[in-house]
């Protein structure tokens, strides 16, 4: 397979921003893809959620757009959009004709510098509403909602910016004020903590002409300052118990893994994928269609800047409890470390290849061109870094895989069992 490429010229304003340009003319198509060096790490307990919420209300009118127009104008072009936010970064991308690329340029802009200007106490109110529903509904009321937040608080101590959800506590949304929500946004919503990069049929000087004409009158933000917190690890295995509405059980295992990008990251991606992913995958093969007592498995890592973590899922069959379900996980973990035939990295490798190809066949949307570009210009410091991202995959050996689970998955881990109401004695070991 030929290198993939992504090539890109890149320029700056004076305030800071950063703009990656890729040409592909294809289609008569163009994403615009903003990211903003903000998420949920960036909160504060006590007042979390606020990137999220900004999610919302980045959505809800600016200086010159009034409310409902930002989606409105989009539409009358045939553009779509969207925007999501991680522990890690927030983005907003429009995919939209090419003639139409100083729309959504001009939109981004007035939203960059006039946001502020729109964001009134009746309009937070109503996006807070919106988002409190949106966590009822993805959270407490649904089933097994509450599992990643109560696994993210066993696994880091509480001051810890990855020990909250993304979406923010139900206490802390009720609580922002528009003060908060102001001085949040004044401090990374600015042009020297965002890029943009735009990927599609366009021209580079056009580009750089527009992105002047619409964002060099932004004046540069306040210098954003990262105090790291120094590396989480477990000193002894963590066995919590949730009871949920919920008429089968299900078992989270998660271990601290190397953080995106590092090394080791890639290794753990590929033990996810031969462990959990598919009908060939050990856990399944064994759990589900063997022995018959999973309904499903999952195993994946979950990359993150500060840290990642890997994480094993599993819900039993009626009547198999967690406990059985740990034993067997443990022992497909420790066959592992027998070895790996290579068929199996085979397998892996060829299907992270595939969503790298599948993900570049567009030039917007989520993971698309212009994302990817983003994506690598953020953790790496190069736009162009797919080739190289993929080759970390491909130069894995069987070996390398044996000492990733050697080193990672026999550490200390948390233990959450999810269990229904009153059915304690499903947990896994000695939960609370």
């Amino acid at each position: 397979m030929e290198p993939i490429r992504l090539p890109y010229e890149m320029f700056a304003l004076a305030n800071g921003l950063r703009v990656v340009v890729h040409v592909d003319r294809r289609a008569p198509l163009v994403c615009t893809d903003f990211w903003y060096h903000v998420g949920s790490k960036e909160e504060v307990r006590g007042r979390t959620g606020f990137a999220h919420l900004f999610e919302h209300l980045m959505f809800e009118g600016s200086e010159h757009v009034p409310e409902g127009a930002f989606d409105e104008l989009l539409e009358q072009v045939g553009a779509i959009n969207n925007g999501s936010t991680s522990t890690d970064r927030t983005n907003y991308w429009e995919l939209l004709p090419s003639h139409a690329l100083d729309l959504a340029l001009w939109l981004e802009a007035d939203r960059m510098g006039g946001l502020l200007h729109a964001i009134t106490a009746a309009q937070l109110e109503a996006q807070r509403d919106v988002v409190k529903n949106e966590r009822r509904q993805s959270y407490e009321n649904r089933p097994y909602g509450l599992a990643s937040e109560t696994l993210l608080a066993a696994l880091y101590p509480e001051e810890h910016p990855y020990s909250w959800p993304v979406i923010g506590s139900m206490a802390d949304i009720t609580a922002a004020t528009l003060d908060d929500v102001h001085a949040f946004f004044r401090q990374y919503y600015t042009p020297n903590n965002a890029t943009l990069a735009v990927a599609g049929d366009v021209d580079v000087g056009h580009v750089r002409d527009s992105v002047e004409r619409w964002f060099a009158d932004i004046p540069r933000g306040p210098d954003v300052i990262r105090a790291a917190p120094r590396p989480v690890q477990l000193d002894s295995e963590l066995r919590v118990l949730l009871e949920d509405d919920i008429t089968l059980p299900r078992l989270y295992l998660a271990w601290h893994s190397p953080a995106v990008f590092a090394a080791g990251d890639a290794d753990m991606d590929a033990v996810g994928a031969i462990l959990g992913h598919g009908r060939a995958s050990r856990l399944h093969r064994s759990l589900v269609y063997q022995r018959q007592l999973a309904q499903s498995v999952a195993a994946y890592q979950s990359s993150a800047v500060l840290g990642s973590t890997f994480r094993i899922v599993v819900t039993a069959r009626p009547g198999v409890s967690l406990s059985t379900l740990e034993g067997e996980v443990r022992r497909e973990i420790e066959a592992m470390t027998r070895g790996i035939e290579p068929r199996e990295l085979e397998r892996a490798v060829n299907g992270i290849e595939t969503g790298f190809i599948d993900s570049l066949q567009n030039v917007g949307g989520f993971g698309g061109r212009a994302d990817q570009l983003n994506m690598y210009l953020y953790h790496t410091g190069e736009p162009d870094y797919a080739a190289e991202d993929l080759a970390r995959y491909q130069r894995l050996t069987p070996d390398d895989i044996v000492r990733a689970v050697r080193d990672h998955l026999f550490r200390p881990a948390v233990a959450l069992s999810v269990v229904p109401v009153g059915r304690a004695d499903l947990a896994a070991g000695a939960a609370a």
